[in-house]
């Protein structure tokens, strides 16, 4: 099972050998295809071999590109996930909107949840409780919008009444909008390897955005960059903030009481999610223990 997320930050040639990654840098070494996750690459000046690139895309490795300031820009993701994609598709466009908005209902119900707990971690007990109140005020689909509700009263819980998502400066937000963007890049992985396009969503459904599913998906998941965050409150945003958020992805979580590497955790619950909307059963759902 594929474990490790590989974030190449020099100057290097990335090269394909023998089920094997090369990177030809100041020094070479070697990292065997099928331990890789995700594949990070900060360093604009990182060449790579359209053997390997094609050898990525066969082992459904993550490929992240980033820009400049070293932050996610692009992906590489295969034309096609799964043998059967065609009926997966099918399937997708033709999801009932009834269902839709029941497996919906769910995520962001347990996506407020998780956002009490981790308020009700640093004692703050009347926001918690606030949140939870949404949770039993919520309509199938969130026509109320309880999720917009909730998170302004969550964030500024969390990080103070001064703060604002909207303030493109704060180093919070940086970091914040880099975790998110990882976690968005494996959902978009799972989405695409489980045979489904990421741009037809459940509730999100913008159409200058290609990933609407994916951003359906991971709302849960979201506590768990905010709550790394939270844990340090960065000043700055820099080279080893961002390595920090990338090696969450290999931390544990449990999944109906398994321990599970939140990579593998995405993959659990993305399936069950497939899952329960095939069956029109949202209790096949398998969120991520918080």
């Amino acid at each position: 099972m594929s474990w490790r997320v590989v974030v190449i930050s020099s100057r290097c040639k990335l090269d394909y050998s023998m089920n094997y990654m090369v990177i030809r840098g100041e020094e070479t070494k070697r990292i065997l295809l099928d331990e890789i996750a995700v594949l990070l690459i900060e360093n604009n000046a990182i060449s790579l071999t359209g053997c390997l690139l094609s050898a990525l895309i066969d082992k459904k490795i993550k490929v992240i590109l980033c820009d400049s300031t070293r932050s996610p820009q692009s992906e590489l993701l295969p034309y096609y996930g799964a043998y059967n994609s065609s009926l997966k598709i099918k399937q997708q466009i033709s999801w009932p909107e009834e269902i839709k908005k029941r497996i919906w209902t769910c995520i962001v119900r347990e996506k407020i949840l998780n956002q009490a707990r981790l308020l009700e971690r640093y004692e703050k007990k009347k926001e918690a409780e606030m949140l939870q109140g949404y949770t039993t005020e919520i309509k199938e689909g969130d026509v109320s919008n309880r999720e917009g509700h909730a998170a302004k009263v969550y964030f500024n819980a969390l990080f103070g009444m001064e703060f604002t998502r909207s303030d493109e400066e704060n180093p919070i937000n940086s970091a914040l909008n880099y975790g998110y963007a990882l976690l968005l890049s494996a959902f978009n992985r799972e989405v695409v390897s489980n045979g489904y396009i990421t741009q037809l969503g459940l509730a999100h459904d913008n159409q200058f955005n290609h990933y609407n599913l994916s951003c359906d998906l991971m709302e849960p998941f979201r506590i768990i960059i905010d709550q790394e965050i939270r844990a340090s409150i960065p000043e700055s945003f820099g080279t080893e903030e961002k390595h920090a958020l990338v090696g969450v992805l290999n931390q544990g979580f449990k999944v109906r009481s398994t321990e599970q590497t939140l990579l593998n955790a995405i993959k659990l619950y993305t399936k069950s999610i497939f899952d329960a909307i095939d069956e029109d059963n949202p209790e096949l759902i398998k969120f991520i223990e918080i």
